[in-house]
């Protein structure tokens, strides 16, 4: 009887605190929750696809990843999607791919600037942009600055896709032999060839820079 007794004051003691760690995590669960749908419904209102936001929710679900931080990366990600919708209206583009958008996004992520981003998008063509932007990031992600990025795509642009292909090669061979991965790398202007693909996006009218 003294053990029962013994174990039952101890339960009661452990209780409070088992219950207050519950309401922690539960607390944490529901103010990511809310973070997450507030951005969706800022992106619906921004005129950004949500598909876009709710693969990477899945995907960090699916990795297990806390929901604080997948909270966090769908905020950068709403803001960069935001900054690329913002940069593609104007250069004049009023409607283009779920594909596209996200490449310009990850050109916003790779610190792009939006000026060089709104110039290789006003210069090449609809069946070009998606690589140029990437080629575009690329550059940027090994270190040059935006201008001098944007000089090297526009020449190529100038000279036809050949030329655009050409220099995303070389620039994915370097992105690849600097990271010591090989041909499997990831990445690389030419893994966005069919960043195109995808369901249109009304991107509004353009406004006045």
């Amino acid at each position: 009887m003294r053990t029962m007794t013994m174990c039952l004051t101890a339960a009661l003691l452990t209780a409070p605190a088992a219950l207050s760690a519950q309401d922690s995590t539960s607390t944490a669960k529901d103010g990511s929750q809310a973070r997450l749908d507030a951005a969706l419904s800022t992106a619906l209102q921004a005129g950004v696809p949500v598909s876009l936001l709710e693969g990477k929710i899945a995907e960090g679900k699916a990795k297990g990843v806390p929901m604080d931080r997948i909270a966090a990366a769908v905020e950068q990600r709403l803001e960069a999607l935001t900054d690329a919708h913002t940069a593609l209206m104007k250069a004049g583009i009023t409607s283009t791919t779920d594909g596209q958008l996200s490449v310009a996004a990850d050109a916003v992520q790779a610190g792009v600037s939006q000026t060089a981003l709104v110039a290789v998008s006003k210069d090449a063509s609809e069946g070009t942009r998606a690589v140029a932007i990437a080629v575009l990031t690329d550059l940027v992600a090994q270190g040059q600055a935006s201008a001098q990025a944007l000089e090297q795509v526009q020449a190529a642009l100038a000279h036809g896709p050949d030329a655009l292909a050409n220099l995303g090669a070389q620039v994915a061979g370097r992105s690849q032999i600097d990271a010591g991965l090989g041909a499997g790398a990831a990445g690389g202007a030419e893994a966005h060839a069919g960043a195109g693909i995808g369901a249109e996006v009304n991107l509004g009218s353009p406004k006045p820079n």
